[in-house]
């Protein structure tokens, strides 16, 4: 057994990868010290993640980086985890001597081990098959919320995609595991569910459950104060999913459907099940029978064989759906997809330049659909002060952590973080809002 040793950790990627961390900061808690400041490390752990070409970009600069405390003499090891080694190991092995053991996707309860080997001089390769979930345990690394994964790997093969390749096919965790880790979560204000199709939850299981009661077991727990949902792929929300998310009252009255693209020629390029109109229908859908929902969505533009004409329908979709947020993405060529292989390969500065008319596009949307808000008084969870602006934020219901806007208020009284507050809307700015708490 070895000393005690001061481990830092740090997390790239999605809230997906950050679940991972916070199992595998479990773990490592056992029998070492995690410290906040990586300076103060003898052993620095990089969850990674390899999606995309930058994201691989920014991990290999953060092992780099790593490497300047490791020449320094502060830290003395250095742990590789995640998606890129369990994509690349192949080749990263040899192209990144400055680490000193990789780990695969699943492969986070065998840390402890890990550690022992390379501090006792072993240069380690330990990633595995994609499998399940490495426990129940976590040390959240978020305080007004939680993540919740209930499914690992995806099976539905979108021609531009890595993650099959990285995570392997759709795996859900059991229900009694997800309830549970739950439990071990403590009190929790908010808990968002995610996987890369949470809306399939439960389909690959023996017993055949879905999302929707799943929810309303989560929703059962007195711990669990809402949920939200995210990463509800459109061809898996059911009418009885969206009776749940509409009747269940701890359910957010929000709910993230990535599309990805809404002109039929191109969705079927991508291996996307939906059509356009099919999509539009089932937002109005939803608005129809939830009036306050908030829907976020996101799309690739850029994709190869993307006309002049494809492009123009995704932005008369854009301008149709109305959508609360949506994130927007330039294609990237991701070597061993299908897409990869594909003619018709769209030049960078076109990619850019219709990135930049969607975000102009949906800018617009978002404006008009905060006025709304202008003299009303909303629920927000508070979850900081603002030293520049002065004033306090949070999130209303309509905003997920990270990827919405914010609500800034000004309290003359002192306020506590992850507390609600009432607060009267006067001021839009984009996509974030302005107010005083009464």
């Amino acid at each position: 057994m070895t000393d005690r040793k001061r481990v830092g950790v740090i997390s790239l990627g999605c809230d997906k990868n950050r679940v991972d961390t916070e199992k595998m900061l479990a773990h490592i808690k056992q029998k070492h010290d995690l410290v906040d400041d990586i300076e103060c490390a003898e052993i620095i752990v990089i969850n990674t993640c390899a999606f995309l070409e930058s994201a691989r970009e920014e991990a290999v600069s953060e092992i780099f980086a790593a490497n300047e405390y490791k020449k320094q003499g502060s830290a003395k090891k250095i742990i590789v985890t995640g998606c890129l080694p369990q994509k690349f190991i192949g080749e990263i092995y040899d192209e990144l001597p400055e680490v000193d053991a990789f780990l695969g996707v699943s492969d986070y309860d065998n840390i402890l081990q890990v550690i022992d080997r390379v501090c006792a001089g072993e240069r380690v390769n330990a990633v595995g098959e994609p499998r399940g979930e490495c426990g129940k345990q976590r040390v959240l690394t978020t305080s007004t919320y939680a993540y919740l994964k209930v499914a690992d790997g995806c099976s539905n093969h979108c021609t531009y995609c890595l993650i099959p390749y990285i995570r392997g096919k759709f795996r859900s965790v059991p229900t009694q595991d997800l309830l549970e880790e739950v439990k071990g979560l403590g009190k929790v204000k908010e808990l968002i569910l995610v996987a890369q199709d949470t809306a399939k939850y439960g389909l690959d299981l023996p017993e055949k459950t879905n999302l929707s009661e799943l929810i309303r077991k989560i929703t059962a727990l007195d711990s669990v104060g809402a949920v939200r949902l995210m990463y509800c792929y459109p061809e898996n929300l059911t009418d009885e999913l969206i009776a749940e998310i509409k009747n269940n009252d701890k359910v957010i009255k929000y709910i993230d459907i990535p599309l990805q693209h809404a002109d039929d020629k191109v969705l079927k390029l991508m291996n996307r099940k939906g059509t356009g109109a099919g999509y539009l229908e089932l937002i109005n859908k939803l608005k129809s029978e939830i009036p306050d929902i908030a829907i976020r969505s996101t799309f690739i533009t850029g994709f190869p064989r993307e006309s002049e004409q494809a492009f123009k329908n995704l932005v008369d979709f854009i301008k149709k759906a109305k959508l609360f947020n949506a994130g927007f993405f330039a294609y990237s060529r991701e070597e061993g997809t299908p897409a990869y292989r594909l003619d018709g390969q769209i030049d960078e500065k076109i990619k850019q330049k219709r990135l930049k008319k969607l975000y102009s596009v949906q800018q617009k949307v978002v404006e008009e659909t905060n006025q709304q808000f202008i003299d009303k008084v909303i629920t927000v969870t508070a979850e900081g002060f603002d030293q520049n602006e002065m004033v306090y934020f949070g999130r209303a219901y309509f905003n997920a952590p990270d990827i919405d806007g914010k609500v800034y208020f000004f309290s003359a009284d002192e306020v506590e973080r992850g507390q609600s507050y009432q607060v009267k809307i006067t001021q839009v700015t984009g996509y974030d809002l302005y107010g005083e708490r009464l």
